[in-house]
């Protein structure tokens, strides 16, 4: 028995739309604003980008006020909101129920939960708690057997399957490339599957294929970002002028103000 039915709310819809839902990940209110001016109708968190930036491990279950914050500041923007809320960042299923609450009041309408390869049942119990304390609040039940192990098909199937159980709306599975297992995945799940985006692995359009719903960018664009500005430093100490594209000072600026009294918990 799942612990409630599926969540209905617009970011839900996006997940059985015509194309998959392409997830950008944002860092800081300006680089979701930016998403959000190219069209992108819902922008996630990352939490490696949190986590650096509060100088920590990623994944180390210490940002927990740090990713509150950020929801804080994005839960009210013009677009839907999901937060990388790593484990929960707790032990408890109550606590973490407790947690996916306060982001839903702060704005935002969907939450990551990664279960890192520790006890399905207790990642089972944090999902089914997050639906009694936030029931409209959507669920991504994230399996790590392919980002920390050799990704057996029948663990993460059988993890799957509890999450699916306990009220997960969308399942995850990071570090799955390979075209053939991710339609086999497909074909057993009966919520939508959401992939993360790999420039080694199928494209947007093969995914579309495939049958994935949803696709994630990950830390990728904060990477790159990371990336773009180192070399544009070391671009202009060599002598060199930078290359790429980077919006002007009124751009941000226009990002910096963007109308923020837009309620982002559309029905």
């Amino acid at each position: 028995m799942t612990s409630g039915p599926p969540t209905t709310t617009a970011f839900a819809r996006l997940h059985h739309g015509d194309e998959p839902l392409l997830l950008p990940n944002a860092w800081d209110h300006a680089s979701a604003a930016a998403f959000a001016a190219e069209g992108f109708p819902a922008v996630g968190t990352t939490s490696l980008a949190v986590a650096a930036a509060a100088g920590v491990p990623d994944g180390a279950s210490v940002t927990r006020d740090e990713t509150l914050g950020l929801a804080l500041t994005l839960g009210r923007g013009p677009f839907l909101l999901s937060v990388d809320a790593e484990g929960g960042f707790a032990q408890d299923p109550d606590t973490v129920g407790e947690f996916a609450r306060q982001l839903f009041a702060v704005g935002a309408v969907g939450i990551n939960l990664e279960d890192g390869t520790g006890p399905a049942a207790l990642h089972a119990a944090k999902i089914a708690a997050v639906r009694r304390a936030a029931p409209t609040l959507f669920v991504n039940a994230r399996t790590d057997t392919h980002w920390l192990r050799d990704g057996d098909e029948r663990d993460t199937l059988r993890r799957l399957d509890a999450y699916q159980q306990a009220g997960a709306d969308c399942v995850f599975v990071p570090g799955l490339t390979d075209p053939a297992r991710i339609g086999r995945l497909v074909d057993r799940l009966d919520v939508p599957l959401n992939i993360l985006y790999s420039p080694a692995g199928p494209s947007l359009p093969h995914l579309a294929d495939l049958g994935v719903r949803r696709v994630s960018l990950g830390s990728l664009p904060y990477r790159r970002a990371l990336g773009a500005a180192v070399e544009t430093a070391v671009a202009i100490r060599a002598g060199r002028e930078p290359h790429g594209t980077a919006p002007s000072y009124e751009d941000v600026q226009t990002f910096a103000s963007a109308s923020l009294g837009q309620c982002s918990r559309a029905t």
